[in-house]
């Protein structure tokens, strides 16, 4: 499948968040979809990294409607605090982009008590994603089928999740590696993407019950030269010598390639309506997996992590 950013409709109008927006895939995104028009919201952690992300946008293309929202997904007080500020601030939402992540970092929970990759990569953007729900399905009633997206970044890494797919015992995995722990967070947001897209994707009782349809997609953006790489260098793991042949090879995309097809899952026309719920990677290459996993296929699974998941947010407060 063939598609270039610049085949994306004129988005004037429309309304995105991206999040981990200030580099990597997340900034070509963010630059993209306001280079055609859009209102985005760079979600960041850092103020200064942010302004300064914008401030190179707008260098590139000086119309860009950008605004910062500051997030940090170690802290699901910021996290739900981002969200009410947005709704606070707009009437509408087309796109959500949830793109920020952390890659096989050293053990460390966060001080709301989870694993940090499981937090960032999954907890934090599902809470996110729970909060901004209500609006993107009030914007989506008024509009034609696959005017609303939901892009979720997941990675090939969810293979090396550990047996059975989540370790509901014990989800911090703090007796595994690093890349266990990874593919386990990878691993709940593709089944996160085949919940929101039975319950309101084309063909589900919203859709159907004119409750809104949103469309829904998980994205493997292949292997990115990003910010990511130096956590894996931190990792002590031979991954960096596997990154480094791969790059000779020119097996490696640069960032602003590897958000090629989170814009096409966020904005492209091409997309079809039985495309949501689906697996990503549009640019197929030599040696790089592309399959998904057993566990990420399994219906059973996906809807015991939303359970979970839905029970233990609540129970501590982070939605209603």
């Amino acid at each position: 499948m063939t598609f270039h950013p610049d085949t994306l409709p004129d988005l004037k109008g429309k309304v995105f968040i991206v999040t981990g927006g200030n580099s990597g895939i997340g900034y070509y995104t963010v630059a993209h979809l306001a280079e055609h028009g859009a209102h985005v919201y760079m979600c960041a952690r850092s103020p200064e990294k942010g302004t300064a992300a914008i401030a190179n946008i707008k260098e590139m293309h000086p119309s860009a409607n950008i605004d910062l929202l500051q997030m940090d997904l170690m802290d699901l007080t910021s996290v739900v605090a981002a969200a009410n500020h947005f709704l606070t601030l707009e009437t509408a939402l087309h796109g959500l982009v949830n793109n920020a992540g952390i890659m096989a970092t050293p053990f460390e929970m966060t001080k709301d008590g989870h694993e940090a990759q499981w937090q960032t990569n999954y907890l934090a953007h599902w809470v996110l994603t729970e909060h901004l729900l209500p609006l993107m399905l009030r914007t989506a009633k008024t509009l034609p089928p696959g005017s609303v997206r939901i892009v979720n970044l997941t990675s090939s890494g969810h293979l090396g999740a550990p047996k059975g797919g989540i370790n509901f015992e014990d989800l911090s995995l703090k007796d595994s590696g690093p890349w266990p722990r990874y593919g386990q967070s990878k691993l709940a947001n593709i089944l996160h993407t085949k919940t929101l897209h039975k319950t309101y994707g084309p063909g589900s009782p919203s859709a159907r019950n004119g409750e809104g349809e949103i469309w829904v997609s998980s994205v493997h953006p292949g292997l990115v030269e990003t910010n990511l790489a130096t956590s894996v260098g931190e990792s002590g793991s031979g991954m960096m010598s596997v990154f480094s042949v791969l790059r000779f090879f020119g097996l490696i995309w640069p960032a602003d390639k590897g958000s090629w097809t989170s814009l096409f899952c966020a904005a492209s026309r091409d997309m079809k309506a039985e495309q949501s719920g689906t697996y990503f990677e549009i640019f197929r290459r030599f040696g790089e997996p592309r399959w998904q996993s057993g566990a990420a296929k399994d219906g059973k699974l996906a809807e015991r992590l939303e359970e979970w998941t839905g029970e233990v947010m609540r129970k501590e407060g982070w939605v209603r």
